[in-house]
Protein backbone atom coordinates (compact mmCIF):
# COMPACT_ATOMS: atom_id res chain seq x y z
CA UNK A 1 0.00 0.00 0.00
CA UNK A 2 1.58 3.26 -1.03
CA UNK A 3 2.08 6.16 1.84
CA UNK A 4 -0.20 9.18 1.75
CA UNK A 5 1.27 12.61 0.61
CA UNK A 6 2.15 15.07 2.80
CA UNK A 7 -1.12 16.88 1.87
CA UNK A 8 -3.20 14.25 3.17
CA UNK A 9 -3.44 12.24 -0.07
CA UNK A 10 -6.33 11.66 -2.20
CA UNK A 11 -9.15 13.18 -4.25
CA UNK A 12 -11.46 15.03 -0.84
CA UNK A 13 -8.61 17.22 -0.26
CA UNK A 14 -8.90 18.32 -3.89
CA UNK A 15 -12.17 18.83 -3.97
CA UNK A 16 -12.19 20.91 -0.20
CA UNK A 17 -9.88 23.05 -2.44
CA UNK A 18 -12.15 23.61 -4.87
CA UNK A 19 -14.80 24.60 -2.58
CA UNK A 20 -12.77 27.36 -0.96
CA UNK A 21 -12.36 28.97 -4.66
CA UNK A 22 -16.57 28.94 -5.04
CA UNK A 23 -17.14 31.37 -2.27
CA UNK A 24 -20.27 33.33 -2.82
CA UNK A 25 -20.50 36.68 -4.88
CA UNK A 26 -22.82 39.33 -2.82
CA UNK A 27 -24.81 41.27 -4.74
CA UNK A 28 -28.10 43.03 -5.35
CA UNK A 29 -31.34 41.88 -7.38
CA UNK A 30 -30.13 44.58 -9.70
CA UNK A 31 -26.67 43.99 -9.79
CA UNK A 32 -27.31 40.21 -10.77
CA UNK A 33 -29.89 41.31 -13.53
CA UNK A 34 -27.58 43.33 -15.36
CA UNK A 35 -25.15 40.48 -15.48
CA UNK A 36 -28.12 38.31 -17.15
CA UNK A 37 -28.35 41.44 -19.52
CA UNK A 38 -24.62 41.39 -20.28
CA UNK A 39 -24.29 37.44 -20.48
CA UNK A 40 -27.87 37.74 -22.76
CA UNK A 41 -26.21 40.35 -25.06
CA UNK A 42 -23.10 38.41 -25.32
CA UNK A 43 -24.37 35.39 -26.08
CA UNK A 44 -27.20 36.13 -28.35
CA UNK A 45 -25.77 39.06 -30.52
CA UNK A 46 -22.28 39.77 -30.23
CA UNK A 47 -20.91 36.33 -30.76
CA UNK A 48 -23.86 35.79 -34.02
CA UNK A 49 -21.77 39.76 -35.32
CA UNK A 50 -18.49 37.91 -34.52
CA UNK A 51 -18.86 34.86 -36.10
CA UNK A 52 -20.62 36.92 -39.22
CA UNK A 53 -17.09 39.15 -39.30
CA UNK A 54 -14.68 36.35 -39.05
CA UNK A 55 -16.66 35.02 -41.80
CA UNK A 56 -16.25 38.52 -44.30
CA UNK A 57 -12.71 38.18 -43.19
CA UNK A 58 -12.21 34.67 -44.02
CA UNK A 59 -13.53 35.41 -47.93
CA UNK A 60 -11.16 38.09 -48.06
CA UNK A 61 -8.08 35.81 -48.98
CA UNK A 62 -4.65 35.14 -47.19
CA UNK A 63 -5.30 34.67 -43.25
CA UNK A 64 -1.30 35.43 -42.32
CA UNK A 65 -1.98 39.06 -43.41
CA UNK A 66 -5.65 40.01 -42.74
CA UNK A 67 -5.84 42.48 -40.25
CA UNK A 68 -9.65 42.38 -39.85
CA UNK A 69 -9.72 38.35 -39.63
CA UNK A 70 -6.41 38.95 -36.45
CA UNK A 71 -8.84 41.72 -35.14
CA UNK A 72 -12.16 39.60 -35.25
CA UNK A 73 -10.74 36.46 -33.48
CA UNK A 74 -9.33 39.06 -30.84
CA UNK A 75 -12.84 39.91 -30.42
CA UNK A 76 -14.32 36.82 -30.70
CA UNK A 77 -11.41 35.40 -27.89
CA UNK A 78 -12.33 38.46 -25.63
CA UNK A 79 -16.34 37.68 -26.05
CA UNK A 80 -15.97 33.85 -24.75
CA UNK A 81 -13.40 34.74 -21.97
CA UNK A 82 -16.62 37.53 -20.65
CA UNK A 83 -19.26 35.40 -21.25
CA UNK A 84 -17.20 32.23 -19.16
CA UNK A 85 -16.54 35.27 -16.48
CA UNK A 86 -20.27 36.33 -16.42
CA UNK A 87 -21.15 32.47 -16.12
CA UNK A 88 -19.31 32.06 -13.28
CA UNK A 89 -19.87 35.08 -11.42
CA UNK A 90 -23.61 34.32 -11.88
CA UNK A 91 -23.62 30.77 -10.50
CA UNK A 92 -22.14 31.90 -7.59
CA UNK A 93 -23.97 34.47 -6.93
CA UNK A 94 -25.54 35.34 -3.57
CA UNK A 95 -28.54 37.62 -4.65
CA UNK A 96 -29.48 39.90 -1.34
CA UNK A 97 -33.07 41.44 -1.87
CA UNK A 98 -32.30 44.89 0.13
CA UNK A 99 -36.26 45.05 0.27
CA UNK A 100 -35.77 43.10 3.13
CA UNK A 101 -33.50 44.63 4.81
CA UNK A 102 -33.46 47.28 7.57
CA UNK A 103 -32.06 48.55 10.61
CA UNK A 104 -30.11 51.47 11.53
CA UNK A 105 -26.34 50.23 11.45
CA UNK A 106 -24.22 49.79 7.88
CA UNK A 107 -24.64 46.80 6.28
CA UNK A 108 -24.57 45.37 2.84
CA UNK A 109 -27.00 47.11 0.05
CA UNK A 110 -27.84 50.20 2.61
CA UNK A 111 -27.70 53.94 1.07
CA UNK A 112 -25.21 55.84 3.42
CA UNK A 113 -25.67 59.37 3.22
CA UNK A 114 -22.19 61.06 4.27
CA UNK A 115 -21.08 64.66 5.32
CA UNK A 116 -17.64 65.96 4.97
CA UNK A 117 -16.40 67.56 7.65
CA UNK A 118 -13.72 69.19 6.61
CA UNK A 119 -16.20 70.83 3.24
CA UNK A 120 -19.69 69.78 5.12
CA UNK A 121 -20.58 68.71 1.39
CA UNK A 122 -22.56 65.51 1.51
CA UNK A 123 -21.94 62.45 -0.71
CA UNK A 124 -24.62 59.68 -0.86
CA UNK A 125 -23.28 56.06 -1.49
CA UNK A 126 -24.74 52.53 -2.28
CA UNK A 127 -22.91 49.40 -0.58
CA UNK A 128 -23.17 46.69 -3.40
CA UNK A 129 -20.82 43.95 -4.19
CA UNK A 130 -17.69 43.95 -6.28
CA UNK A 131 -18.85 43.09 -9.32
CA UNK A 132 -21.67 45.77 -9.62
CA UNK A 133 -19.67 48.77 -7.83
CA UNK A 134 -19.60 51.71 -9.96
CA UNK A 135 -18.48 55.12 -7.84
CA UNK A 136 -19.15 57.67 -10.44
CA UNK A 137 -23.02 56.31 -9.85
CA UNK A 138 -22.62 56.06 -5.98
CA UNK A 139 -22.33 52.26 -5.52
CA UNK A 140 -19.25 51.09 -4.08
CA UNK A 141 -18.09 47.61 -3.44
CA UNK A 142 -18.28 46.11 0.11
CA UNK A 143 -14.35 45.64 -0.06
CA UNK A 144 -13.73 49.30 -0.69
CA UNK A 145 -11.68 51.16 2.13
CA UNK A 146 -14.78 53.14 2.76
CA UNK A 147 -17.51 50.35 3.09
CA UNK A 148 -15.22 48.72 5.06
CA UNK A 149 -14.96 51.88 7.16
CA UNK A 150 -18.93 52.37 7.50
CA UNK A 151 -20.00 48.59 8.30
CA UNK A 152 -21.37 48.13 11.72
CA UNK A 153 -21.09 52.09 11.79
CA UNK A 154 -24.92 53.82 12.37
CA UNK A 155 -26.01 57.90 11.80
CA UNK A 156 -24.58 60.20 13.88
CA UNK A 157 -21.22 58.05 14.11
CA UNK A 158 -17.84 59.21 12.63
CA UNK A 159 -15.37 57.60 10.30
CA UNK A 160 -11.64 58.34 8.72
CA UNK A 161 -10.79 56.79 5.85
CA UNK A 162 -7.36 56.82 4.23
CA UNK A 163 -7.95 57.97 0.74
CA UNK A 164 -5.22 58.77 -1.77
CA UNK A 165 -4.73 62.46 -0.65
CA UNK A 166 -4.74 61.85 2.62
CA UNK A 167 -7.00 60.48 5.63
CA UNK A 168 -10.57 62.12 4.88
CA UNK A 169 -13.50 62.40 8.34
CA UNK A 170 -17.24 61.76 7.36
CA UNK A 171 -20.19 61.98 9.54
CA UNK A 172 -22.73 59.09 9.22
CA UNK A 173 -26.11 61.62 7.98
CA UNK A 174 -28.13 58.59 7.23
CA UNK A 175 -28.68 55.35 6.70
CA UNK A 176 -31.39 53.72 4.43
CA UNK A 177 -32.41 50.57 2.64
CA UNK A 178 -33.84 51.11 -0.23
Amino acid sequence: MAPASANGGGCENFFADRDETMEKIPMTAAGFKGLEDELNQLKNVDRHAIIAAIAEARAHGDLSENAEYHAAKEKQSFIEGRVMELEDQIGRADVIDISKLSGTSVKFGATVTLADEDTDEERKFQIVGDVESDAKNGKISLSSPIARALIGKSKGDTVEVAAPGGARSYEIVKVEFK
